[in-house]
């Protein structure tokens, strides 16, 4: 074969090579994320009790649509005990960090104690106070590749101090970092209870106090959507909690867990972020 014909294949060759190099690592790293998460959800560190609710809350296609890696600064905010730390901190644990965000109460103790009873699953997580105004450092700020909080958003609406939430995840990540909400979703055709009252929140309000707090938008998605939920009940009457114990309890079971939302933001790049 003519040596300009050989040249010009082994051009062909490595430039096709380059080119397919980048993706398979892609795809590779990819597959890595999937079954270092599926490993996790699966471990024996986690409840039955709380396995039973991954029918519901859908832990491995929530985690992956807001874009984790086992290499990520992750903080989640107000981990009540734990359900979610089960699955993050094992993921987390060898290459990556977890902060959990508290507010204090029962919870927090609870969370206390499954951390201190499990070092070999939990002795890297990191424990800080979340309690706005005053406390609100959740991680060093600039630090954070992900801010996560599940079904929490309405209950700070109350309060007042929805606003200083948001502004703690903003400063505690970085140019480009993730936050990842989701939370009872409330019929759209209602107006929104500024106090949230019956525990859910529109998605279009939802969005707006991120805006807000100066993110984007990146993505919705309907993984935790449950059309059976009428939406015109308190929350808290659904299972898991079935406030009204044996009254109604066959209807809200056949409910299921709430209808939610499941948004992705964006903190803006420093080139475009709030002044």
């Amino acid at each position: 074969m003519d040596h300009r014909i050989k040249s010009s294949l082994f051009v062909v060759l490595a430039l096709a090579i380059a080119a397919f190099s980048p993706m398979q690592a892609v795809a590779q790293d990819d597959a890595g994320t999937t079954a270092a998460l599926k490993a996790a959800i699966a471990g024996p560190q986690r409840s039955d009790a709380n396995k039973a609710r991954d029918k519901y809350r859908h832990p491995l296609e929530t985690l992956a649509f807001f874009g984790i890696k086992p290499d990520m600064t992750v903080v989640e905010i107000s981990p009540g005990t734990g359900w979610y730390t089960e699955i993050l901190a094992p993921f987390l644990k060898d290459h990556g960090k977890l902060y959990e965000a508290v507010g204090g109460g029962a919870g927090a103790k609870t969370l206390e104690e499954k951390l201190k009873a499990d070092p070999a699953v939990y002795s890297q997580v990191v424990v800080t106070t979340l309690q706005p105004p005053a406390e609100t450092e959740i991680a060093p700020a600039g630090s954070a590749d992900m801010v996560l909080t599940f079904r929490n958003v309405h209950d700070w609406l109350p309060r007042g101090t929805t606003d200083d939430y948001f502004k703690a995840f903003y400063r505690a990540l970085k140019p480009g970092g993730v936050l990842g909400i989701t939370d009872h979703r409330a019929d759209p055709s209602q107006p929104q209870d500024p106090k949230a009252k019956n525990g859910y929140v529109r998605q279009d309000y939802m969005i707006q106090l991120a805006k807000h707090a100066g993110f984007k938008l990146d993505g919705a998605s309907e993984i935790n959507a449950n059309p059976q939920d009428p939406r015109n009940q308190p929350v808290w009457n659904l299972p898991p909690t079935l406030r009204q114990g044996d009254r109604d309890r066959d209807k809200y079971l056949a409910i299921g867990e709430s209808d939610r939302m499941t948004l992705k933001f964006i903190k803006p790049p420093t080139s475009e972020s709030k002044n």
